[in-house]
């Protein structure tokens, strides 16, 4: 099956917004063995949404369609789309309920634009949302599917794989079989190198799909199998990622809907261990991804922002000799910081922080993107030194994969092994 995908909104077309909803729904149909034939963006204007929605309808057999379901007067996509097919809209009770309730839940105030998160065409079959406001629907027509979801990206990754996809397997019955995939996240690693670490593996021989997708700071791979049989689909994919795992396994941190600081924290909490972050250079990523985690209150016992060398000398008790003689960014820094926190909060581990994230500080001997991290356990502290390339952002989040992932091969006593 061929699928298009049509975002709507004046915030995408004009480059102030960036469109990460076509990258997740054009994972989530190669998953299912279905093939995007075409992403298209258009601003709020009907006249644009009807061309976008014709020309996508000539090359697809179905259409998602995202954003412009909100409120306000530049929410134009239930009635483009109406208008497009010559259909009225309605007001869908149970819809209306559903934002009345969030309303109340939530003790907002209620104007009445916001029945208009309620209109649906006349014919449409409603899609659900778990998550936000707004519900989506379906329409048929011409033995085609149309289904619109709002634009809001966390909202998008739950309806689609819970609303839209479910819909679309009912009315295209799958002709090529049982569909399998699996998804294998790399740090450390440039996509090129991936892909030439892999480019002698057989997998078309082996009846597998494979795609490179970057997903900073991850890549990942995602491997499809379609099969005459569930069984065969699983052999398939299987052996695929046993030949992935053999040349990559390094590399490796998680696979499918798995996250670093989830894996992390489910190891912290199955172990249970307490730790202390303190951060000069992340400026509380690392904390943050933590905290991102339900639950993280069994294992984070505090996260401390040490950015001056006053506050790492005061706080964590790094010594004034070794801050004049190696400096903020250095190893014995980083050491005496994951010590002094760990002391500090009373904890099983301690991790620290210290780097250059740029674009100024770095000199000949420590350029732009030198990181040091540490890892304190009471008795051993490990240290590992980076240099990363990217700009101050993208240096930051990059400390904090780091971090991370020497927290996490020091749980699965890789860490250990490296000594």
């Amino acid at each position: 099956m061929k699928v298009g995908i049509l975002t709507i909104g004046n915030e995408l077309t004009s480059g102030k917004t960036q469109d990460t909803n076509s990258s997740f729904i054009a994972r989530r149909l190669q998953a299912q063995g279905w093939q995007t034939s075409i992403i298209m963006s258009v601003p709020d204007d009907e006249g644009a949404i009807k061309t976008g929605l014709n020309h996508i309808m000539s090359l697809a057999d179905a259409v998602i369609v995202t954003g412009g379901l909100g409120p306000t007067a530049d929410d134009i996509t239930t009635s483009a789309v109406a208008r497009a097919f010559g259909l009225g809209v309605y007001t869908d009770q149970a819809a209306l309920k559903h934002i009345r309730d969030r309303f109340e839940k939530f003790q907002l105030k209620w104007t009445a634009n916001n029945e208009k998160q309620a209109h649906v065409p006349e014919g449409a079959e409603t899609i659900k949302n778990p998550v936000g406001m707004a519900w989506g629907y379906a329409l048929k027509r011409d033995g085609k599917i149309i289904a619109v979801v709002p634009g809001v990206p966390s909202e998008v990754k739950r309806m689609v794989p819970d609303g839209v996809i479910p819909v679309l397997k009912k009315e295209f019955k799958d002709e090529a079989g049982h569909v399998e995939s699996r998804t294998i996240k790399l740090s450390g690693i440039t996509e090129a190198n991936v892909d030439q670490l892999l480019a002698d593996v057989d997998f078309a021989g082996l009846g597998v799909n494979i795609g490179f997708y970057p997903n900073f700071p991850e890549i990942q791979i995602v491997l499809t199998a379609i099969a005459a049989t569930e069984k065969a689909a699983k052999e398939s994919i299987t052996a695929a990622e046993g030949r992935v795992s053999e040349i990559l396994k390094q590399y490796i941190f998680a696979y499918d809907q798995d996250t670093l600081e989830g894996i992390v924290a489910g190891l912290l909490t199955d172990k249970k261990l307490t730790i202390a972050v303190a951060e000069s250079c992340t400026g509380g990523l690392v904390t943050d991804r933590l905290t991102d985690v339900p639950g993280s209150s069994a294992f984070l016992e505090r996260g401390v922002i040490a950015y001056s060398n006053d506050c790492k000398a005061d706080l964590l008790g790094v010594p004034e000799d070794v801050l004049k003689k190696f400096g903020a960014v250095s190893e014995k820094t980083a050491v005496s910081m994951a010590e002094g926190v760990r002391r500090l909060g009373k904890c099983n581990l301690g991790i620290s922080t210290t780097g250059i994230a740029g674009p100024a500080g770095g000199t000949t001997e420590k350029p732009v993107g030198t990181v040091f991290i540490a890892l304190a356990n009471g008795t051993t502290t490990f240290c590992r030194h980076h240099n990363f390339r990217w700009d101050r952002r993208r240096n930051k989040t990059m400390m904090s994969q780091a971090a991370l992932i020497m927290l996490k091969r020091y749980l699965t006593g890789e860490l250990e092994d490296e000594r």
